[in-house]
């Protein structure tokens, strides 16, 4: 009998516990992006995106604490939609991409926050290290034509370069980086 009891109570606790869902972030369907602007000398706002980038996560809204996330950023694929200034950007006065050819992004914690969530994980960019914070936003989830499961979430952040190692001086305006994110990611 007590070996029934204790059965019963395992296939119970199995039954209801919740389990995170493994993501792939969809690049290759051009579902996700990430964008950033910064403000140029002070007079305008210069904007561009990540074009080659890869990532995954794990997420279910019972236990966000659980939640993880991971980027990987070809820093060569900037694009500001010009070609010299892409050239200036990644040279060695920012990204260095020919030295750093990689930023990332692990997360190290994930909480509600209201309605939203906040994102805090470590971002690598020039082969420094930072805190960063993301303020995050869950856009929904559910089946999609195709017979998959897909969520999608939208996140900002920024980030002083002088953090990064980047000392180019455009101007006190010019000095924070702002990042739009947009995943979508397949259930796998």
């Amino acid at each position: 009998m007590k070996t029934l009891l204790s059965s019963a109570l395992l296939i119970a606790s199995v039954s209801f516990a919740s389990h995170a869902a493994d993501y792939v972030i969809d690049t290759s369907g051009a579902h996700a992006s990430i964008n950033f602007k910064v403000q140029h000398l002070g007079y305008s706002w210069l904007t561009g995106r990540f074009n080659d980038f890869e990532g995954k996560f794990s997420f279910d809204d019972n236990n966000i604490e659980n939640a993880t996330i991971s980027v990987t950023i070809n820093t060569a694929s900037l694009d500001s939609n010009h070609t010299k200034r892409d050239e200036h950007l990644r040279s060695d006065d920012f990204l260095a991409t020919d030295k750093f050819p990689q930023a990332t992004f692990v997360s190290k914690s994930i909480e509600q926050n209201g309605d939203n969530l906040k994102v805090t994980g470590d971002f690598t960019l020039r082969g420094i290290t930072k805190e960063l914070v993301i303020d995050a936003e869950k856009i929904g989830e559910g089946a999609d034509p195709w017979g998959g499961y897909r969520a999608g979430f939208m996140g900002e952040t920024q980030f002083k370069l002088a953090d990064y190692g980047i000392d180019y001086d455009l101007g006190p305006a010019s000095q924070t980086v702002y990042l739009s994110l947009h995943v979508e990611g397949i259930k796998q």
